[in-house]
């Protein structure tokens, strides 16, 4: 399993492996309950019974299931990460549209693979707060933005930062229209976002 990086959600950060493990397995049994009940059927009680920890062991790191959601998004958003880092290292850095390509595939990939990602990828259910700093689309965009200026060679500007955010947001419910017409992702809507995707950011990266 994966080490679970810390985040403002949990309580208390592991220190010892066993520890960790143990934060992983909760987060691990977590998403799947998620694919099986829902968001609002989940429930401490059975993300421990299905960890195979004791109740107190979710609740030394967790004080409801909300704040054991925002951990589980955070956890999605450092492997996607991960894993668009894993791509960009086999690409050169002489053009971007592969570039994007890399960030969309590895969103597919999670998608269709990843327990519970449907319903917490890298936020949880709820209204909007009006905090652009809690808004899991700004801290995806912001965390692209890195990955491309650091690849490409780009200054991070501020007309960079809104580019990111608006592809960010405007991927983010094309897809959702993807997968709603399609489990696996509706092959026709997922090439028109590619194409939306180069068009737009083609302003300013070409």
């Amino acid at each position: 399993m994966d080490p679970v990086p810390p985040a403002p959600s949990l309580r208390r950060t592991p220190i010892q492996q066993r520890s960790a493990d143990r934060l992983a397995r909760i987060l691990d049994a977590c998403a799947e309950l998620l694919d099986e009940t829902g968001y609002e059927n989940l429930s401490t009680r059975a993300v421990a019974l299905r960890a195979g920890v004791p109740i107190g062991s979710v609740y030394r790191f967790f004080g409801n299931k909300r704040a054991m959601a925002i951990a589980l998004a955070h956890r999605n958003l450092d492997r996607y990460v991960d894993g668009i880092a894993d791509r960009l290292d086999r690409l050169p850095a002489t053009h971007w549209r592969p570039v994007v390509d890399a960030v969309l595939d590895e969103y597919l990939a999670m998608k269709r693979s990843v327990p519970g990602f449907a319903l917490v990828d890298f936020g949880v259910p709820a209204p909007p707060t009006g905090d652009p700093e809690a808004d899991p689309n700004h801290q995806v965009a912001a965390r692209l933005t890195e990955l491309l200026s650091a690849h490409l060679g780009l200054t991070s500007d501020a007309r960079l930062e809104r580019a990111v955010l608006v592809a960010v947001e405007a991927t983010d419910a094309l897809i959702q229209l993807a997968f709603r017409t399609d489990p696996a992702g509706d092959p026709g809507i997922v090439a028109e976002t590619r194409a939306m995707m180069h068009a737009y950011l083609a302003r300013v990266l070409d």
